[in-house]
């Protein structure tokens, strides 16, 4: 499977399908244009020259942060990166694990981080961390095919026991459609190159993804996403290797291994027009391909506007983790527990934004794994020690919110 995610609140999937049930639909991979994109500047222009203004503001944010907090914000956004680009695939990852491998893989400390045990999920998870740090290092060195097949063998340590798909090859023989069922109606939104001319089509892609690193770009990184994904060239993974590989052409475009921005929460945001842009370029459906069905256009303003979303989520999250250390400089001699230094620092974290209304004594319960009463006296003793703040309303809704530093 791939593409597993809403599409309109609906669920897409793969299959491999007989030829009486093939749509006679022209895909963009048809075009004798293919792969020969092209797009009108005058349009983009203004959404690059915002994502650039970003670009410059995130970095002097990035080069301004203190001592290690640099490597805290890096760890947020990888955090953020591995969470969402499974959420995008209808996956969700425990907080936790995640947090533990990124910190183990970027070398930082894990104190109150949860113990990580050898669990499938664990293993899955610190297969997909490991792949996306490696998706954005070494980025003098060329990709090639083994590597992309590598990168989603990492998605699957384990093989699926429910079904059988091809891990670190690519996909069968036969051909693949996205689809996804609405009511008792199944829809094809897409269907892939077929098998035949898959390792020439994926030739030319790589082909073109190392003589163009030396000219990075943006652009460069929204051309790669949508190719690469429209190849379809895995029985599943395709999303995230996709994205996996954008980050790389971003990296590239900006000269840096560091992450401080996640492209993939910004897609996991806008994911219901992520499939649409996706499937109506395609398909030849955007206003800029009537005149020419290789004009991406459509796509790349889409893709400069979540990009810009991101970055701005990036600058945000610099801010958060300015804001800890400050918070913890002005508490650094209040006597806390274990568990409320756990849970003050989920809160301050906000991974994956999971508290923007605030906590309560039920999720504080789940959180520091203790009983209701003692949740409830813990909140009010950080009340009390101006950790948290009471937000409005009461009785058992009753949520708290750090307190201002």
């Amino acid at each position: 499977m791939s593409r597993i995610a809403a599409f309109n609140r609906l669920k897409h999937h793969c299959r491999i399908v007989n030829k009486v049930e093939r749509k006679q639909t022209m895909y963009i991979w048809q075009s004798q244009q293919w792969p020969h994109f092209s797009y009108q500047q005058a349009l983009i222009q203004p959404r690059l020259e915002q994502v650039q203004a970003l670009q410059h503001q995130l970095t002097g944010k990035a080069n301004d942060l203190p001592a290690d907090l640099d490597r805290q914000a890096e760890m947020d956004a990888l955090i953020q990166n591995a969470i969402q680009t499974s959420e995008i695939e209808g996956e969700k990852l425990n907080v936790g694990s995640v947090r533990s491998s990124v910190a183990r893989q970027l070398g930082l400390d894990q104190a109150g981080m949860p113990h990580v045990n050898f669990a499938n999920s664990t293993r899955q998870t610190e297969s997909l961390v490991a792949m996306l740090c490696d998706a954005t290092t070494d980025l003098e060195q060329s990709i090639h095919q083994q590597r992309l097949c590598e990168m989603q063998a990492a998605l699957f340590p384990e093989p699926p026991l429910s079904r059988h798909i091809n891990v670190g090859e690519l996909r069968a023989d036969a051909p693949m459609q996205v689809v996804s069922q609405q009511g008792r109606r199944e829809v094809v939104h897409f269907e892939a190159p077929p098998r035949q001319q898959l390792e020439q089509e994926l030739a030319a892609f790589i082909d073109w993804f190392n003589k163009s690193a030396l000219e990075a770009n943006v652009l460069r990184a929204a051309i790669a996403h949508l190719w690469l994904i429209t190849l379809h060239p895995f029985d599943d993974g395709n999303g995230r290797v996709a994205r996996a590989l954008t980050d790389r052409a971003l990296a590239q475009a900006e000269d840096t291994s560091v992450r401080f921005y996640s492209l993939s929460a910004a897609i996991e945001a806008n994911r219901n027009d992520y499939y649409n842009i996706l499937e109506n370029t395609q398909s030849l459906k955007t206003a800029s391909q009537a005149k020419s069905e290789t004009d991406i256009t459509d796509w790349l303003m889409w893709f400069l506007e979540v990009l810009s979303q991101a970055m701005q989520q990036g600058i945000h999250r610099i801010d958060r983790v300015v804001a800890k250390a400050r918070f913890w400089q002005i508490h650094s001699q209040t006597v806390l527990t274990e568990r409320q230094v756990k849970v003050l620092n989920r809160l301050l974290d906000s991974t994956g934004e999971e508290f923007t209304a605030g906590i309560n004594a039920s999720k504080y319960k789940s959180l520091a794994d203790v009983s209701k009463a003692t949740a409830t006296r813990d909140l009010a003793e950080l009340v009390n020690k101006a950790c948290l703040k009471q937000l409005p309303g009461g009785g058992r809704s009753t949520r708290y919110a750090i307190a201002t530093v």
